[in-house]
């Protein structure tokens, strides 16, 4: 089995873009559908939130549970168009599942 490194920024896109695509996601969902692991990639997420390119939100589930949903807010869809799609259009990655866009207008 072969696991190929995916640059920090790319992941950033693509949290934007599964986000853009299903609207909000809980946290499961959410790194599944882009590949990461809740350890190794949740202080992206964090960065991520503080900075404003999504928000996070808990919902009670059950007696003593929480879900964690995120959503990308203006301000990220923002930062893809203008700074990510043109930054993978200079640099592409090669043969990746996640080398896709969707459109953010």
């Amino acid at each position: 089995m072969s696991h190929e490194y995916r640059d920090r920024i790319y992941i950033r896109k693509d949290i934007i873009l599964k986000l853009t695509e299903y609207g909000d996601l809980n946290q499961t969902s959410l790194l599944s559908y882009c590949g990461l692991n809740l350890v190794k990639h949740k202080p992206i997420l964090d960065d991520m939130e503080q900075k404003g390119i999504i928000t996070k939100t808990e919902e009670p589930w059950g007696n003593k549970k929480t879900i964690i949903k995120y959503r990308v807010t203006e301000r990220g869809k923002e930062f893809c168009r203008r700074i990510l799609e043109p930054y993978e259009e200079m640099f592409p990655r090669k043969g990746s599942p996640f080398s896709y866009s969707i459109s953010l207008w």
